[in-house]
């Protein structure tokens, strides 16, 4: 299927004004609601809306003279009528989905935009990766614009990608349609720094008026932090307490506010807004990262605005930093994030603007959803073999791929170990004494093994290390070629045989997710494009992923949402200790460090 582009506004102004003045008709009105104005912050009851070519052409009290005998009538019958809502940051690879399947999961929660990075891909298949995943969106009902990705690798020096990404790549990008600015510029220590190949990336995007995406994961708020800002990235979404909040948009960005299925920053940061009455206008809220079965069980952004509803803010207020604060972000304003003359017609009935339940989505004029009930096609991409074949171990793994020798000489040895910390996308640099047996530095109580197998260019290479706070127990492995941000293969595990069958396992399958025990497999989940993700329903995803969980737990893990904590255990652009085909790497330093280091 061909991509056919939304037709824009100077296409269809001729109509919109005819429809507006009563000389033609609308092609659908919306009768009867409480219209939810973002501009002005206020409800007013008893509105209509008139759309046409799919796009807003009138709202007010009466819309009795735009109506033909062909127009359809929806009716609001008093419910709020609110703008379709918009995740400012998110990437769709981590709901474990294509486009297709991610637009088709979060359409009936009212998502209608979403302006995505896909830097996952890109690290797996580069430029190519890029833009099949802005050619499927591109081909949805709803909007789904495409940031091009800027650190691939995320960290130069620190990890190996699949395909680098270049200042050429990115200059390529911006002109391409679809492409509404820079991805997350992780590499912060580069900017802060003046790396040209950073700044090359900046200013491409910035000679072609689009923004600049920001990812600061550092506490610190001094020169560094306005080294970086003065570097030019116009938002950020890293912040994790009210001091972040306040600091981003003192210095000019927007404050990003996630909720993610692992990320809880928005309760510790909307306080600046709710307690220090900072302007609501520069704060937005997004997700981040969402897998599949939060998608279905729970919802999407919809979820986000309620939450931060329960956290104190005035409902209107929320509703703006999921609309329109978002589309004036990205220079959109005159196209998506309210309900206004020429803007597109998304559009959700709500019966309530607290609990936020969705019960009619309406996306650039057409119903897409009804009742939490899909009604559109989401059309697919024809995903070439390259994307479907991206797991290439060089070899079958054995249990001696994944030992640890000891020093010589040594009975216990102080190990360097990534502690994993619930709900947050921080690690803890920790130090644990560890016994040696045979020979071999063994994992002890809550510290179990991690490895790092290279899986791009069949180089063998296994990079092995030790993690706590997943509370494994038994002789098990889990095993993702999900793995922020390069994504080889990670495996945690407390038996060395059991790591060796899930690696293989996913060879075999051409990535996923899978977990052994005892020498069986207890669930998997096959994500065959780019070993990241599926294009079968979120449903049937989120239900073996759902098996995922509850095999976890019976390995011991209690952890919330503990596979998403397990795909970041490689990223090395946030603290303080990750893992890498290089080694164990401190964020903190962006260095390179040990694992065992000698008792004192």
């Amino acid at each position: 299927m061909e991509y056919t582009p939304f037709p824009s506004w100077p296409d269809v102004a001729p109509r919109l004004i005819a429809v507006a003045a009563g000389r033609e008709p609308a092609d659908t009105v919306i009768r009867g609601g409480v219209w939810v104005n973002v501009h002005s912050r206020e409800t007013l009851a008893d509105h209509d809306i008139a759309i046409a070519a799919g796009r807003v052409a009138f709202v007010g009290a009466d819309a009795s003279h735009c109506i033909g005998p062909d127009t359809q009538i929806i009716e609001a019958s008093g419910r709020y009528m609110l703008p379709g809502l918009c995740d400012a940051h998110m990437h769709i690879e981590s709901g474990m989905l294509t486009p297709a399947e991610f637009a088709r999961a979060v359409i009936p929660h009212g998502t209608t935009s979403m302006f995505t990075d896909p830097h996952e891909i890109a690290n797996v298949l580069g430029l190519d990766g890029v833009r099949m995943m802005r050619d499927e969106a591109l081909m949805q009902p709803v909007n789904i614009f495409t940031q091009m990705p800027s650190c691939a690798p995320s960290a130069p020096g620190l990890e190996t990608t699949g395909y680098e990404i270049t200042p050429e790549d990115v200059a390529e990008a911006m002109n391409w349609p679809g492409i509404i600015g820079l991805g997350e510029m992780m590499n912060f220590p580069g900017v802060i720094h003046g790396d040209p190949k950073m700044l090359a990336e900046i200013a491409a995007t910035q000679r072609a008026g689009k923004t600049v995406g920001g990812h600061y994961a550092s506490p610190d708020l001094g020169p560094e932090f306005a080294a970086y800002v003065a570097g030019g990235p116009a938002d950020d979404h890293e912040g994790t307490c009210e001091a972040d909040a306040i600091a981003r948009v003192r210095q000019g960005m927007r404050s990003m506010m996630r909720l993610g299925s692992a990320w809880y920053d928005v309760e510790s940061q909307i306080t600046a807004v709710t307690e220090k009455g900072l302007d609501s206008r520069n704060f937005i809220l997004c997700t981040d990262d969402c897998h599949s079965g939060t998608l279905v069980n729970e919802g999407h952004m919809n979820r986000v605005v309620r939450h931060a509803i329960a956290c104190g803010c005035d409902p209107l207020v929320a509703l703006q930093m999921a609309t329109i604060n978002t589309a004036t972000h990205f220079g959109l304003e005159r196209e998506i994030g309210s309900i206004t003359p020429g803007r597109r017609a998304d559009v959700i009935l709500s019966s309530d603007l607290t609990e936020l339940p969705i019960e009619l989505v309406v996306a650039r004029g057409q119903v897409v959803a009804e009742n939490g009930s899909i009604s559109v096609d989401c059309p697919h991409l024809n995903w070439p073999d390259t994307a479907r074949s991206t797991v290439h171990l060089g070899h079958a793994l054995t249990d001696t791929d994944f030992e640890i020798k000891a020093p010589a000489g040594a009975n216990r040895v102080q190990a360097n170990v990534i502690g994993v910390v619930e709900n947050q996308a921080p690690t803890k640099a920790l130090k644990s004494e560890l016994p040696i047996i045979g020979g071999l530095v063994e994992g002890e109580g809550d510290v179990c093994q991690i490895a790092l197998v290279e899986r791009h260019r069949a180089t063998g290479g296994v990079t092995n290390a030790f993690v706590s706070g997943f509370g494994y127990q038994g002789k098990m492995a889990m095993a993702s070629t999900v793995a922020h941000d390069s994504h080889h293969m990670i495996v945690v595990g407390t038996d060395r045989e059991q790591m060796a069958l899930a690696a293989n396992r996913l060879a075999e399958v051409g990535g996923g997710i899978t977990l052994f025990r005892d020498g069986k497999e207890l669930a998997l989940v096959e994500l065959p494009i780019a070993g990241l993700m599926s294009d079968s329903p979120a449903a049937d995803v989120a239900a073996k992923a759902d098996k995922m969980v509850e095999a976890m737990q019976a390995c011991g893990c209690q952890l919330n949402n503990a596979y998403m904590q397990h795909s970041l255990l490689a990223l090395v652009v946030i603290p303080e200790l990750r893992i890498s085909d290089l080694g164990l790497v401190d964020v903190r330093t962006f260095e390179k460090i040990d694992l065992l280091e000698p008792l004192a």
